[in-house]
């Protein structure tokens, strides 16, 4: 595989590179992307688009190692109780090993590690130390305003969350960061921070957010605006007869986000098609075999939204089987991540 080859792997499906020189730079050689998950609740959807890009990751040769980040997922607001932390973390390397598995990918090629192996080193603290009296509260809050949750009297956790993420990108010797766009204000926080330092700072590959099913951002407290990876098909049936899709509206529409950026992906990676179902009488069956030929025929009103949304649920619950199969496989592990809510 050549570069070029590498590079359109490495940035399709992506919101957002920064900067491309670099990357191209990079894939001369053999670079280590690397991305952090703290485990806070339950995975979705929404994750799945993001870990899907570790599978073109791994095809496009590249090194891939995943954080576990729990003593972040702590640190930020005290999102997961300390008394949970490996049980979610347990839960979470499991679900993404499942999702890459189904996106056509090899987990065992992934490295995996978790924030308290290495983020309690002294070497570590005294880094943290270190960047903390460089750098001001203003620049952090700015930096982690979109990932971290905000208030008028902060606590410290959440003021040392955006400088640990920079520390990891060091430790875990990653020459690209990789994450949701939300997380821009934090990379180009550490980009900055590499410089100041005299290192080569990281490159940065940012994976677009996907809107709610309801429109708008997705939110992890309304289970409607999401499909959660344990969902049976019937369920996702339902929350897809319920989503925003009005007829030609591009902006805003989960439906179409899911099947561009999750989709046509995995089905691209098994050698299937998408097909609609249709009565003959309204014009019959129709097969796509990229998203941009289904979003023209959505534009132009020749496919209808109850249909769009039949055949993307079927098609989701399809690519979301495998995970869930693996999940539900292993009731221990919700169960123990979060007590609350499946003991």
């Amino acid at each position: 595989m050549d570069d070029a080859e590498r590079g359109h792997l490495v940035r399709r499906n992506t919101a957002e590179v920064v900067t491309d020189d670099e990357l191209d730079e990079l894939l001369g050689g053999d670079p280590t992307v690397y991305i952090g998950y703290a485990p806070t609740g339950e995975m979705h959807i929404g994750h799945f688009t993001t870990i899907r890009k570790l599978a073109d990751f791994l095809k496009a040769g590249l090194e891939v190692k995943v954080l576990i980040a729990d003593l972040h997922a702590h640190l930020d607001d005290e999102k997961s109780p300390f008394d949970l932390l490996d049980a979610r973390a347990t839960y979470y390397r499991e679900a993404i090993e499942a999702m890459v598995e189904a996106a056509g990918g090899d987990p065992s090629e992934i490295e995996f590690s978790q924030g308290r192996d290495f983020e309690l080193d002294p070497d570590y603290s005294l880094d943290l130390l270190r960047t903390a009296a460089d750098t001001t509260i203003s620049r952090v809050q700015r930096a982690g305003s979109e990932v971290v949750r905000q208030s008028e009297n902060p606590k410290l956790g959440g003021l040392i969350y955006p400088l640990m993420q920079t520390l990891d990108i060091d430790a875990l010797d990653a020459d690209v960061a990789y994450g949701g766009i939300d997380q821009r204000g934090i990379y180009m926080l550490s980009r900055e921070l590499f410089a100041d330092r005299g290192e080569k700072p990281p490159v940065c590959v940012f994976a677009p957010l996907l809107s709610g099913l309801a429109g708008g951002k997705m939110s992890a407290s309304d289970a409607s605006s999401k499909v959660n990876l344990t969902d049976d098909s019937s369920t996702v049936a339902e929350k897809l007869q319920g989503a925003y899709c009005p007829q030609g509206e591009v902006t805003d529409n989960g439906v179409l986000e899911y099947l561009e950026y999750l989709v046509f992906p995995v089905l691209d990676e098994r050698g299937e098609s998408f097909v609609v179902e249709r009565p003959e009488e309204y014009g019959g069956d129709l097969t796509y075999e990229t998203y941009d030929d289904l979003e023209a025929d959505f534009v132009s009103e020749e496919l209808h939204p109850q249909d769009l949304k039949n055949a993307a649920a079927d098609a989701i619950s399809s690519v979301v089987a495998p995970v869930r199969d693996r999940l539900t496989d292993r009731p221990e592990l919700l169960a123990e991540a979060y007590p609350d809510e499946h003991a």
